[in-house]
């Protein structure tokens, strides 16, 4: 049996693991279910850049800690895009995730599922993250890349940054699909494909993870999964994760998603709550215009225009707002939008101080180098993202 660990990301409502979705037939990609827009949303969405990760983890038994790492740093990854622009034009963030190697997975799929198609609603991915369970099994990086490739709505955008991270320890060449021609599969399609070896950097060059990066014109990258990731305390920690959890009291979920998604948000927080600056992250996330939930959130909705409030029935609207006239539901919603602003404000403001004051102390750590997913998803994020004409401060 192989142990080793594989975590794809491509530039990013889960029920539990036994739950979730099976895997989609390589032919027929999964579709997840969109909220109907306006013809004037449509063309917004369709013409903003686009940043897409697609997270393929390896749940063999051996990478229980490299899916730790990814549970703790999502949040962190998705700061990082708060501010991406192309040519002045505010980026869309996308994330998708896939697990393999698995032997809860079928031999027939490669031992591949995959767990979320790309897409903006973060807690759908954050939620399938802490789903996730690891068992023995067989792990194939040439099978995993080629159905990442296939299988996700790659844009066709040659400028849109689309990447790929690989990451596991077992030889880069195992399974019946050769990494060479999926590799040569993705750059067709404008995917950069960078790998992350989890472990010695003399294993990974001598294994194939550095040949892969190289003909991918990605990166490679050595990391010790089983670290503890180090997350830096600040003192405006505390009143940014409070602030985060207030932000859920601003949400008016409606149609049959919305009661679903509120309780996905509130979950989320709680599993972010394990880890102080892990709660800390999330709520500056869920402050950003990366934050999107439009498609249960009446909020986001109409001020996106996926969904008119006179257009709804009594039954699809929250309880604050059954009852009430159409006068009372506008002001109900306008008043929510300006207590979400206000929270939202002081977040940022706060997000900002906190930042200075780790300035030094990332300095400190930074002489330690880059041994932790978080780190070397950075790096290579910053590096790739330029040479797409993309700006992230």
């Amino acid at each position: 049996m192989l142990k080793r660990s594989i975590l794809c990301l491509g530039l990013l409502s889960l029920p539990g693991l036994a739950s979730a979705e099976p895997n989609p037939p390589a032919n027929k990609p999964a579709v997840q279910p969109r909220a109907p827009v306006s013809a004037g949303t449509l063309e917004a969405a369709i013409s903003a850049p686009r940043v897409q990760i697609a997270l393929l983890l390896d749940t063999s038994s051996s990478m229980d800690g490299l899916i730790e790492q990814t549970k703790r740093q999502l949040w962190t990854v998705v700061n990082a895009f708060q501010n991406a622009r192309r040519e002045g034009q505010a980026a869309r963030l996308e994330i998708a995730l896939y697990e393999y190697g698995n032997d809860t997975l079928s031999a027939e799929s490669g031992y591949i599922r995959q767990v979320v198609p790309l897409t903006t609603d973060l807690d759908r991915v954050s939620e399938h993250l802490f789903a996730l369970k690891t068992n023995g099994g067989s792990e194939f990086c040439g099978q995993v890349i080629q159905k990442a490739t296939q299988q996700l709505e790659w844009s066709k955008e040659k400028k849109d940054l689309k990447l790929i991270y690989i990451a596991g320890n077992e030889p880069f060449s195992q399974g019946p699909v050769s990494f060479k021609t999926a590799i040569a599969s993705a750059k067709e399609h404008g995917i950069v494909v960078n790998t992350i070896h989890c472990g010695p950097s003399e294993v990974g060059a001598s294994s194939g993870w550095a040949e892969g990066a190289r003909l991918a014109g990605g990166q490679p990258f050595n990391i010790d999964q089983n670290r503890a990731v180090a997350m830096i305390a600040a003192p405006q920690d505390e009143e940014i994760a409070k602030l985060g959890v207030e932000l859920n009291k601003t949400y008016l979920g409606y149609g049959r998603s919305g009661a679903e998604a509120k309780k996905r948000q509130a979950a989320q927080d709680e599993n972010a709550s394990t880890n102080a600056v892990s709660a800390t992250t999330r709520a500056m996330s869920k402050a950003s215009r990366l934050y999107d939930n439009s498609s249960w959130d009446l909020v986001d909705g109409t001020k996106q225009g996926k969904v008119k409030l006179e257009a709804l029935k009594d039954e699809e609207l929250p309880e604050e707002l059954r009852g009430k006239n159409a006068e009372e539901r506008k002001a109900v919603l306008d008043a929510k939008e300006k207590e979400r602003t206000a929270l939202q404000a002081r977040i940022q403001q706060l997000s900002q101080e906190r930042q200075k004051y780790l300035a030094g102390k990332e300095k400190e750590q930074a002489a330690e180098g880059n041994n932790t997913l978080d780190k070397a998803i950075l790096q290579s994020v910053h590096t790739q993202s330029k040479e797409q004409g993309f700006t992230l401060e």
